[in-house]
């Protein structure tokens, strides 16, 4: 990501935003009937003091001998605070290389939270101070880019090339539902068990990033527009920087080493249960091979939850998952609700500027035992003809999706059919590159995508029409996004895949439940007309083992002879 010199260029808001809306009154404030959504957006970015004035960005670097990202984030938020809206993003590029940054945050300035069409914007001043506003919205993700677009930068020095502030969250699968509204209402979703976030976006100020190829790690402070006269701002930077850096130099209790004493390539164990039965999830394949034989689909991509209790804490599950599964994107993200741990392969949306990234992966083996017999594997997956289909079926699907809001001629395939290695399994991909026409961005990008073909199936609205009557249960965060928005615009966005949902106690209380953390670990399967049901079930238990070998590790290294927590 470019260092950002310069504020960003207006944006230009769709047709979406001159919906009429209803009356509505919520937290003492009243919507009169007929206010377009752009009216409402407007009122909403004043109140949140976020108006159309540049955000003045103040850095500081510091050497980067003395802290881990792990215990940095430990630093920031205690194990206590679970239910703190944080993050921690970090990366393990092809061939075990580590990526160059790992980002953390917390105490985010606004956040948006969405269930179905209940929206949430929390406002948490410098000072702490928050505010808390409810509104009914056609389309939340049009609150998002509305906040989004109102920022420019003032940067008053030099900034690393990673994220360095922003949005950072999760957008949940059903989400699309805001898209098509009239094809696929909330009301056809299958039964949600867990009420949790549809959107969860945080709007974090400050940011600590390791550059591990410098050694250097910067502290990044944002002064948003309206917090202080424009005399204070540079006090004011100066203040948040010494703040950060105090709270990263503040002594805390050690984190426990965590003993590796098991083969962290072997087979895990089984999850303990399964939200489907393997007759009903073969059932399901079978339906689903029946409708596209019937020509509704193309193929379906069917999932199933496997769920697992435990009482290791879901941050040592995270330090257990960077062992286990490396991957391009690891997040640890305690969001509203709920806490994900992730080793995600995929992009869901990234944008650079006006280029936008899709990489498809499609087409699964496990790996082999030794290199000989993965070489064989990746031959042997590379000839097969149904997966071979399937992969360029998709890659067909994610030209569309980015067609429609790139320049004419621009999009093209740059990769195809390349074979890519995790932990427990290899895929074939690709990679689709196009450039956004005028007056496009990242978030018209990442609306354009939405879930992706590889967890939906194509065509992308009659598959997850199937989808609703075959899968039991909403997926909820499984096969949306996780990832980040800078203030300069550009996205990177992962697709929700290999990603543990941990739900948080709908107490008070999320500090520790006494009956230990309940684990779910999703997965699917891409059904074409010649699966075989059989083996797509065991594909979804192979997808999932890299994130119970995690949980293994980490009740081997953290869970014995740990006291309980303090009050």
């Amino acid at each position: 990501m470019s260092p950002m010199r310069s504020q960003l260029p207006s944006q230009t808001r769709g047709a979406s935003a001159e919906r009429r809306c209803g009356s509505t009154e919520s937290a003492g404030h009243r919507v009169v009937a007929g206010e377009s959504l752009r009216l409402r957006l407007r009122r909403v970015v004043a109140t949140l003091a976020i108006v159309k004035q540049p955000v003045v960005l103040f850095s500081r670097r510091i050497l980067g001998d003395q802290l881990t990202p792990v215990v940095a984030y430990r630093k920031l938020v205690a194990p206590d605070e679970r239910a703190a809206p944080s993050f921690l993003l970090e990366s393990v590029e092809q061939g075990g290389a580590v990526g160059r940054y790992s980002i953390l945050g917390a105490q985010p300035a606004v956040e948006i939270v969405a269930r179905e069409n209940q929206v949430t914007i929390v406002s948490t001043s410098a000072s702490g101070e928050s505010s808390e506003r409810r509104e009914q919205h056609p389309d939340p993700l049009a609150v998002s880019k509305a906040l989004q677009s109102w920022n420019g930068i003032d940067a008053r020095g030099p900034l690393p090339e990673s994220f360095h502030g922003g949005w950072v969250g999760s957008i949940g699968f059903d989400s699309v539902r805001w898209l098509e509204p009239l094809k696929l209402p909330f009301s056809s979703a299958p039964r949600d068990d867990r009420n949790l976030p549809d959107l969860h976006l945080a709007l974090y100020r400050d940011v600590v990033v390791f550059d591990h190829a410098t050694k250097i790690i910067w502290l990044v402070c944002a002064i948003l527009p309206g917090e202080h006269p424009a005399a204070q701002v540079e006090s004011a930077g100066e203040a948040a920087l010494n703040k950060l850096e105090r709270r990263l130099m503040t002594a805390t209790v050690p984190l426990e080493p965590g003993t590796i004493d098991l083969d962290t390539q072997a087979s895990p164990h089984a999850a303990e249960s399964c939200a489907t039965t393997r007759e009903d999830f073969e059932s399901a394949v079978r339906r689903a091979k029946e409708y596209i034989a019937a020509g509704d689909a193309f193929q379906v991509v069917l999932s199933q939850r496997f769920e697992r209790e435990s009482s290791v804490d879901p941050f040592d599950v995270y330090r257990a998952l960077r062992v286990v599964n490396p991957s391009p994107y690891q997040v640890y993200l305690q969001a509203r609700g709920c806490i994900l741990v992730a080793a995600s392969p995929e992009i869901l949306c990234r944008t650079r500027g006006s280029t936008v990234t899709n990489r498809p992966l499609a087409g699964t083996r496990r790996r082999g035992a030794t290199p000989q017999e993965d070489a064989r594997l990746e031959r042997e997956l590379l000839a097969d003809e149904k997966e071979r289909a399937e992969h360029t079926m998709l890659v067909d699907l994610g030209r569309n999706d980015l067609g429609r809001v790139c320049e004419a001629g621009s999009v093209q395939v740059d990769r195809c059919m390349e074979i890519e290695r995790f932990s427990h399994v290899m895929h074939i991909s690709s990679t689709i590159t196009g450039t956004l026409r005028a007056g496009v961005d990242g978030w018209d990008a990442l609306r354009a995508t939405l879930p992706v073909g590889t967890v939906s199936g194509a065509p992308k609205v009659r598959a997850i029409q199937i989808i609703d009557e075959l899968e039991q249960l909403r997926r909820g965060p499984y096969a949306g996004g996780v990832g980040a928005m800078g203030w300069n615009g550009d996205l990177d966005m992962a697709i929700a895949l290999r990603t543990i949902v941990v739900p948080l106690p709908t107490t008070a209380d999320a500090r520790r439940p006494s009956a230990g953390w309940h684990y779910d670990m999703q997965a699917g399967a891409g059904i074409v007309v010649d699966s075989d049901p059989a083996q797509e079930y065991e594909e979804t238990r192979s997808k999932a083992a890299g994130l119970a070998r995690a949980l293994d590790l980490a009740e081997r290294a953290f869970s014995a002879g740990r006291k309980p927590a303090q009050s």
